[in-house]
């Protein structure tokens, strides 16, 4: 008689105790559906540093219309907006190709150039990972790190190039110094 009741025993603490694992399974799976949320505060979290245009160089390209449509871009990226790249290869692709032609001449050089086949990269990436469903939350993060320090790096040589044009730089005059 005690071996029928210590079998059922064990047989009833068996059964009990794999229910027990198979709830615990079951709540971790519930969980990971906000893995691609972003929020505007969580790319105020994001450290680089941020370059904006001076005056003359804003001047020099006021009236180039592809930068303004990606200043405000990234305006939206910084409210934890990434509609424009969500389905959108199309628009995305022809806003990187007017960006390039249409340069204004007090800009163009071959450093501007190679800044924005950087930040080009850096779009059509970010592009790409807002797309698919299986990219995580620090993953996209760390791409839109990325894009806002290519913008931020292309500002930057804006900068220089404007500030190197604007230094004038006076040769002495040839002087015979009697000996």
């Amino acid at each position: 008689m005690t071996i029928k009741f210590f079998s059922i025993l064990c047989i009833c603490t068996l059964m009990f105790s794999c229910k027990k694992n198979q709830d615990a399974k079951e709540q971790v799976v519930e969980k990971p559906n906000e893995s691609k949320t972003i929020k505007a505060k969580d790319i105020a979290k994001l450290k680089y540093t941020d370059y904006i245009l001076d005056t003359r160089a804003g001047d020099s390209i006021a009236s180039w219309n592809e930068y303004k449509q990606l200043e405000t871009i990234i305006t939206n990226i910084k409210k934890g907006d990434l509609s424009f790249f969500i389905a959108n290869e199309k628009a995305v692709n022809e806003l990187m190709t007017n960006l390039k032609q249409n340069i204004p001449l007090e800009v163009n050089s071959d450093a501007i150039l190679a800044r924005i086949t950087a930040l080009e990269t850096k779009v059509l990436k970010l592009e790409s990972l807002s797309n698919l469903s299986t990219t995580k939350k620090p993953e996209l993060l760390s791409v839109i790190k990325e894009f806002l320090v290519s913008f931020s790096n292309l500002n930057l040589q804006m900068n220089k190039k404007i500030e190197n044009d604007n230094i004038i730089i006076e040769r002495p005059q040839d002087t015979i110094m009697p000996i």
